[in-house]
């Protein structure tokens, strides 16, 4: 089944050969991609469109958040009412957007006029998906259709739970603009929603009513885990950060939709958008804490019997505990999870969490952690026993998330080199040329370990990000694209600071760059006349830096 995608509406002017899309999900977002450079290039297109990240589409939904904290209104107020007052709290939001071209690093990234929606929530702010104004260089907000457009800026983000709050810089903005309502439940099956925003197709709010049809604790980005819930409301480019309404009550945010699919659309709850404004009160978002130990299922009757488990017991397995946090390491292989806090855990590592809902256990994180810890209670080596396990926020990981950042490269001769993300592997994996497979079946690092830790201090993958630049050095070579360097020289690369040091501390006669990808080849150039390539490399194909200012400081430093 496909993954859902998020929507923004957008207007692309000139189009980026990779570039950085919205989070995960495929975006709904109005958009008008016009090449000026005459060329056709798939995975250009599909990094350009957003489609590094897994394909749930993203929508710029507007999200009319409201008054958070507000307690219940005991006045019977008519549903006419409710419309009312939402739709005074729906605002379109406009931002010009420039995403850094995960191929080509050292493009000026192109600019994108993307339309989303918000809603407006308690302190005189703005409530949206982060997807919507990641790397924003202007934003602007309207209440409505021939309203005056005001300027605003991004005061909090966090791309992972795909959330974002604006400031708007005149706050006569908000007469007349109440805060929402926020419903501190998380949504029931069949629950009737309605969904606010200013998708495509016309310029007045867009109201569209269905139900919510599931709730599930998953991962968004492959680094954030946290509560969403399937509707079928109809969702589309320009929805994304718009409210999810039931009974007057904001009750999620929208942010995408399963592409390929009729009427199944995706919301934010609000407890998760509860869990963000709170986190983000000192202006940062820290992050949620999670548990990463990798796990197993405890429904084989010969692995209870290993265990020694008791009848009527039941949990979930440790299969390889996470490293240290803090120094510390409670847990261990085989030890077996029965319950978190005062919530028993099944032995498919789901939790009950009301009548007729049951959530990974993980989700519980959140709410029963103290202090950077979360108490479990465990089965190990027969004996039942309660501990006190540090959880994190963050995951050091060998392919890190952008998250808003921009790729380092450094250009040696024919050859381009990057740090590897995640957000580059996701690009490729959304392609329809193959490269995702490619990759898998040459048991590249970027597949093979793209949910691993770090080895050591400072370990992050180096790769070719692109086809090498035409010039007679390398005639003769294959395509190097999405190849990972294993070795220059014989010495094993850590990271890109340390290829750029390697290269320039070089007296060899050769440089010998060899990769780790199965049926790669391995490049042999002659140092001095690589050197001397690079400069009519950088002229022929109208590139302005050798590297971008971190690598260039650490090549200029002899």
């Amino acid at each position: 089944m496909p993954a859902p995608s998020r929507c923004p509406r957008a207007r692309r002017e000139g189009v980026a050969r990779i570039s950085l899309s919205p989070p995960p999900n495929e975006a709904v977002a109005f958009v008008r991609r016009d090449r000026d450079d005459g060329r056709d290039d798939d995975l250009s297109d599909s990094l350009a469109r957003g489609s590094l990240m897994p394909r749930i589409t993203p929508l710029f939904v507007v999200l009319l958040l409201s008054s958070f904290g507000l307690a219940d209104d005991p006045k019977v107020v008519s549903d006419d009412d409710h419309d009312k007052a939402v739709r005074a709290s729906v605002v379109k939001i406009e931002a010009v957007t420039r995403r850094p071209d995960l191929s080509r690093p050292w493009l000026r990234p192109t600019s994108l006029d993307v339309g989303g929606s918000g809603m407006v929530i308690d302190g005189k702010r703005i409530l949206t998906n982060a997807h919507v104004v990641a790397y924003s260089t202007s934003v602007t907000v309207q209440s409505g259709k021939g309203s005056e457009k005001f300027s605003a800026k991004v005061e909090a983000i966090a791309t992972g739970i795909d959330l974002a709050v604006l400031k708007v810089d005149d706050e006569s903005f908000f007469e007349k603009k109440p805060p929402l309502p926020v419903s501190t439940a998380i949504p029931r099956d069949r629950e009737n929603v309605l969904v606010y925003g200013y998708p495509t197709g016309g310029a007045s709010v867009s109201v569209t009513k269905g139900i919510v049809s599931r709730v599930e604790f998953v991962d968004y980005d492959g680094e954030t885990s946290a509560l969403r819930a399937q509707v079928d409301a109809a969702i589309n480019p320009g929805n994304s950060g718009g409210p999810v309404v039931a009974g007057g009550k904001l009750v999620g945010v929208a942010f995408s939709r399963l592409g390929g699919a009729d009427n199944i659309g995706y919301m934010i709850p609000s407890v998760e958008v509860a869990l963000f404004l709170e986190d983000v009160k000192d202006g940062r978002y820290d992050g949620k804490p999670a548990l990463y130990d990798v796990l197993q299922t405890l429904e084989n009757p010969a692995l209870r019997k290993k265990l020694n488990v008791p009848a009527g017991v039941s949990g979930i397995v440790v299969h390889r505990p996470e490293p240290p946090i803090a120094g510390k390491t409670p847990l261990k292989e085989w030890d077996l999870i029965t319950k978190i806090g005062d919530h028993a855990v099944e032995n498919t590592g789901q939790s009950p969490v009301s009548e007729g809902l049951d959530l990974r256990f993980q989700y519980f994180v959140q709410t029963v952690a103290r202090d950077g810890n979360v108490p479990l209670t465990i089965l190990r080596d027969g004996k039942m026993m309660e501990i006190q396990v540090p959880v994190a926020s963050r995951r050091p990981l060998v392919l890190p998330s952008l998250k808003g950042g921009t790729p380092s490269y450094f250009i040696c001769g024919p050859l381009a080199f990057s740090n590897a993300t995640k957000d580059i592997v996701d690009g490729a994996e959304a392609m329809q040329r193959g490269w995702y497979a490619w990759m898998i079946g040459n048991r590249s690092p970027l597949t093979a370990r793209l949910y691993d830790r770090p080895e050591f201090d400072g370990e992050q993958l180096v790769m070719i990000p692109c086809p090498m630049f035409s010039h007679k050095i390398v005639r003769g070579y294959s395509d190097t694209s999405f190849q990972t360097v294993s070795e220059i020289n014989g010495v094993r690369i850590k990271n890109l600071r340390h290829l750029v040091e390697t290269i320039r501390d070089c007296k060899d006669e050769t440089l010998t760059i060899s990769f780790a990808e199965t049926h790669a080849e391995t490049i042999v150039l002659n140092r001095k006349e690589t050197l001397a390539a690079t400069e009519e490399v950088m002229i022929d194909n109208s590139i302005r830096k050798l590297a971008s200012d971190d690598m260039l400081a650490i090549w200029e430093k002899k």
